[in-house]
């Protein structure tokens, strides 16, 4: 019995040790395993060959799938790392939203197991998703930067309404007709919409896609999920930059503008006049600016449609905003566009920098566009798409932008003859014509020269430091009596020349040529039809009436026979206009 006890005893103890000895065993072989994991790692991620074998302790060995398991978990976080460290960088050094997306979408390409990577981002009615970025150096054109896809009915669609991801392990999980058919055209298999979200609000989407089906695992999404985060906020920050240093730069072309406008400003200081031709234009004025509707002002050159175009703005909801005007006929047509529009960097040569256009100076405020009929045909569709839905693009951008602007136009040519010479859209002129307003001529007005001459001789007498106290009654019933081809802005000549020869306080008019209604105006060589059109309309004032004091010649300062010898040229016949 003693024996028996003894021999179970050194049974149990030889048990404990083999039992002390397996563990011990275990725990070198797990060591071991763990060291030749850690430094195959290092060589996994320096790209150099790796060790399968492990050498085993005593009899044990390892199976090398788990170290290879091992090796993909520390392989992969490996890559994970190195995304999250090139995005961070990336994110520090960019702060241009379509250079950060563009290399953001590089670096996830670079680092997933994917053959394309872009960067969705809505439009400002958040109807439509745009690509802002994309990295697919395999791509065959199909899909490209700047594409556009309806949120509505399509799976990144549903990724920025939900703000959930969607996986797409085959290609028969797309619904949308017109992402299939992208997709197909470049055989992208399967892939992922992201949202992108920055404090609880969806900024964009981003998508990853790959030519073999099923490539996008859980984990992938999960760690995408994750970035998708700080790839929204740099989005937010960067999107927040550009609309600061737009701001700035608005602010700094507005600042210049006006002290463009400062210096150059008309020399009218105000509408002068109290001639009922006058007070019904101010009534229209007065009716017209409390809308929104544009306005297009009729009449012959200086007469003071500028004038009138401040008037609307000034009794509109719009005074306290800009009043930006653009004479067309004195910027040559290949710079008008840029002119209104504005222009990207490098849009054409020549192009340094951005540029705000009048149109964007204006927003929120009027813009007054004068000698509209200047304007290039091939321009006109962009000013009509600005009227009819408020949009446009910079030249050389695709972003479209909106703005709110009252139209003021003014132009003193015959658009209804350039519309049947097919020189001006009738589309366009409709919209222009909302509400039209004519400037009348000096020469119906007379009764407000007086006034005129008396405004303009008290004013460059304050300039040039005179005084000026009277003006010759003989000197203004000549004046009165003059037609002024060149309306107010001939007035104002006139009356700038005599207060520089006034030596007194009585203005010195000094106008000889006035005494017999003898100073005649040389027509221009080939412009018959301006000619011709001013004494058609001479005629129709006077009734057909050539002769007299009164008559059609008298009033342009033509002797009788001189304009009958005109007319004749013309081929003008006083009866039939009578």
């Amino acid at each position: 019995m003693g024996s028996s006890a003894g021999t179970s005893m050194a049974a149990d103890k030889k048990s404990e040790s083999g039992d002390r000895r397996n563990k011990q065993g275990s725990v070198k072989q797990i060591e071991s395993e763990r060291d030749v994991v850690e430094l195959n790692s290092e060589k996994f991620a320096r790209g150099t060959s790796i060790d399968l074998e492990i050498p085993p302790p005593g009899k044990h060995h390892t199976d090398n799938a788990s170290i290879v398991c091992a090796l993909h978990r520390a392989g992969t976080e490996s890559d994970r790392l190195k995304l999250l460290l090139d995005m961070t960088c990336t994110i520090a050094s960019n702060l241009e939203p379509r250079d950060l997306l563009r290399a953001i979408s590089a670096s996830i390409r670079e680092n997933v197991n994917c053959d394309t990577v872009a960067v969705w981002l809505p439009d400002a009615e958040r109807l439509h998703l745009r690509q802002m970025a994309m990295d697919f150096p395999a791509g065959k054109g199909f899909i490209t930067e700047g594409m556009v896809y309806p949120i509505e009915g399509t799976e990144i669609g549903t990724a920025f309404k939900t703000g959930k991801p969607i996986v797409v392990r085959t290609p028969a999980d797309v619904t949308s007709e017109s992402v299939t058919r992208s997709l197909r055209e470049e055989a992208i298999a399967s892939g992922c919409a992201l949202p992108l979200v920055s404090r609880n609000r969806t900024l964009g989407v981003l998508t990853l896609g790959s030519r073999v089906e099923n490539a996008i695992n859980p984990e992938d999404v999960d760690f995408l999920m994750r970035a998708a985060g700080q790839i929204a906020i740099a989005i937010e920050n960067a999107l927040a930059y550009r609309e600061i240093a737009d701001l700035k730069d608005k602010l700094a072309q507005e600042k210049l503008y006006l002290e463009e406008e400062i210096r150059t400003s008309s020399d009218f200081e105000g509408i002068v006049g109290q001639s009922s031709a006058l007070r019904k234009v101010l009534q229209l004025v007065d009716t017209v600016a409390s809308s929104d509707s544009s306005v297009l002002l009729l009449g012959e050159t200086g007469t003071g449609k500028e004038l009138v175009a401040r008037a609307v703005h000034d009794l509109s909801h719009r005074k306290d905003r800009t009043f930006v005007k653009l004479n067309c006929a004195a910027i040559p047509g290949g710079l008008l566009e840029s002119e209104l529009f504005g222009h990207e960097r490098g849009a054409f040569t020549g192009a340094i920098t951005q540029k705000i256009g009048r149109l964007e100076l204006a927003d929120q405020g009027t813009l007054f566009l004068d000698e509209v009929g200047d304007i290039p045909l091939e321009l006109q569709p962009k000013l009509l798409r600005v009227l009819q839905d408020g949009e446009f693009e910079r030249l050389g951008s695709t972003r479209t932008k909106k703005v709110d602007v009252r139209l003021v136009a003014a132009t003193n040519r015959d658009l209804d003859r350039m519309i049947e010479e097919r020189q001006f859209r009738s589309d366009l002129f409709y919209r222009l014509n909302v509400f039209p307003i004519r400037v009348p001529p000096l020469r119906e007005r007379p009764e407000d020269i007086p006034l005129l001459v008396r405004y303009f001789s008290q004013k460059y007498a304050r300039q040039m430091g005179k005084r000026i106290e009277s003006i010759p009654a003989a000197a203004m019933r000549k004046l009165t009596r003059w037609h002024w081809p060149g309306n107010v802005r001939e007035l104002q000549n006139l009356v700038e020349r005599a207060v520089v020869l006034t030596r007194s306080s009585t203005l010195a008019v000094t106008v000889p040529e006035l005494a017999n209604g003898s100073m005649t105006v040389a027509p221009a060589a080939g412009n018959n039809s301006d000619e011709q059109d001013r004494i058609v309309r001479m005629l129709k004032e006077t009734n057909g009436r050539v002769g007299g004091p009164n008559g059609a010649a008298a009033r342009m300062g033509f002797k009788r026979t001189t304009l009958l010898t005109r007319m004749k040229k013309l081929g003008i016949d006083p009866r039939r206009i009578s």
